[in-house]
């Protein structure tokens, strides 16, 4: 059996439906959700590791094969990529590498293979719609023809507040969205992953699952929400605290306050996670001497410092 690629960080939805212990038991549980089947024999499913394609650092697919008839793959995404059906075209082909024979594709006789669904589940805070689909045609220079290749997507909006059926047919699915919720309930605080973790075993939201591996899923979170994403909100957030005051002055102060506070809050945040410079300055993609300037003016105590 092929080692898995080492250097993929799981996002904690991938871990839930892929690479945790209950992941087989998840992903029955999301595929008669979808299907309205009620399986219960774990043994159907067989999951599919494909070499991401675009990413080097993350992989978010959670492809498997359920018995012997369908292809599931699965994407999760914070931000819907329009270029996702041409990607599951890619993965597609990787896949039916991996569990066809290759004679099977020079046989004179028609060779049966699983057919594929594909998914995108979508948790962003932007508003978008409760399903959509979206298809490779849409990329097309030209006009389709009756012998063009197609491929649909679809994506199915997570969120609670969009109350799609899936969540109260899917368990896991409802609480991993409510385990978002609440860690987005707490940005601007202090640590917030760690805040939004206990509450959400308090409240017996993926209480078991966070018991267990509370820390792995803050440095997995701590990596999900980008370095790039976070000075990005910290611009927006300063830009309108700035016009609301109707300063020029003050909106180039706020930004640059924002900027600066936004970082440091964040890279203490993951050293209280860490507790380490270097594996800090790894996760974030930043230099061990600024995150060590940092943990010194916070007075932070680290192994490494």
């Amino acid at each position: 059996m092929a080692k898995e690629n080492r250097e993929y960080k799981d996002s904690v939805f991938v871990d839930l439906f892929y690479s945790d212990e209950t992941a087989k038991k998840n992903l029955l549980s999301l595929y008669n959700a979808l299907h309205g089947t009620d399986l219960e024999d774990e043994g159907l499913i067989k999951k599919i590791r494909i070499e991401d394609i675009l990413y080097k650092n993350f992989n978010n697919d959670i492809s498997c094969q359920v018995g012997d008839g369908v292809f599931v793959f699965g994407e999760h995404q914070s931000s819907v990529n329009p270029n996702i059906p041409m990607r599951y075209a890619m993965y597609a082909g990787r896949a039916y590498e991996q569990v066809l024979d290759k004679r099977d594709r020079y046989r004179t006789r028609l060779v049966k293979i699983p057919t594929p669904e594909f998914y995108l589940f979508y948790n962003g805070q932007r508003n978008y719609p409760v399903q959509q689909t979206l298809s490779l045609s849409d990329a097309f220079m030209n006009e389709p023809g009756d012998n063009s290749m197609e491929l649909k997507v679809t994506v199915i909006n997570i969120n609670t507040d969009k109350a799609h059926e899936i969540l109260n047919k899917c368990a896991v699915l409802r609480e991993y969205s409510q385990f978002i919720d609440m860690v987005r309930s707490y940005v601007g605080g202090e640590d917030p992953i760690k805040r939004a973790i206990e509450e959400c075993i308090d409240r017996g939201i993926l209480a078991e699952y966070l018991k267990r591996k509370g820390s792995e899923v803050r440095n997995m979170l701590i990596a999900e929400y980008s370095y790039e994403e976070d000075i990005k909100v910290k611009q927006e957030e300063a830009k309108q605290e700035g016009i609301s005051q109707g300063l020029a002055q003050g909106l180039s102060q706020g930004l640059s306050q924002g900027l600066s506070q936004g970082i440091e809050q964040m890279i203490a945040n993951a050293l209280t996670t860490t507790n380490s410079i270097k594996q800090t300055a790894s996760i974030l993609r930043l230099d061990e001497k600024e995150v060590r300037r940092i943990a010194q003016a916070k007075g932070l105590a680290v192994d490494d410092l």
